[in-house]
């Protein structure tokens, strides 16, 4: 009977602490902000990698632009895989756990829809389908940009 009520008690402290991590990785690290976004507090560390990677993702966008425009789809596939899925190896675990599971999605999509400008450049050799997928993947950065601020941790 002492080892049945133990066990319930453990199985009750497991279960409160999965619903709190799982509410943590649901939710991220965000409060709201003045400006009507939500504010996603990071470290200085977090913060420059985030914004590397946001700056990766403008850097690869105009070298596709520029790339398609010339029909140099080797270098179209080059910049998008380098936003691509495979990037996201370089991704902070720490900062991965403060974003609110919207922002990761349209990370992950985002990626995804790199990788996929990189096939199409491979595939069919078409700047303008080049041009429309990438159009459409910064449809993301949009989003994100007008629903998140990037906040260092004054602590």
């Amino acid at each position: 009977m002492k080892s049945c009520k133990l066990s319930w008690t453990l199985v009750a402290v497991l279960t409160v602490i999965v619903a709190a991590l799982g509410y943590k990785f649901t939710v991220g690290n965000v409060k709201p902000s003045d400006d009507g976004r939500q504010a996603v507090i990071l470290s200085k560390d977090e913060r420059n990698a985030l914004l590397l990677e946001m700056r990766v993702w403008l850097q690869s966008s105009q070298g596709i632009l520029a790339a398609a425009s010339e029909k140099d789809f080797d270098a179209v596939i080059k910049f998008a895989k380098a936003s691509g899925m495979q990037a996201e190896a370089d991704t902070p675990g720490s900062l991965f756990r403060k974003l609110p599971v919207e922002m990761k999605a349209l990370g992950f999509d985002t990626r995804g829809k790199f990788d996929d400008i990189a096939a199409e450049a491979a595939k069919s050799k078409d700047s303008n389908q080049v041009i429309t997928k990438l159009s459409v993947a910064m449809n993301n950065c949009i989003a994100c940009h007008e629903m998140y601020r990037f906040v260092e941790d004054s602590k």
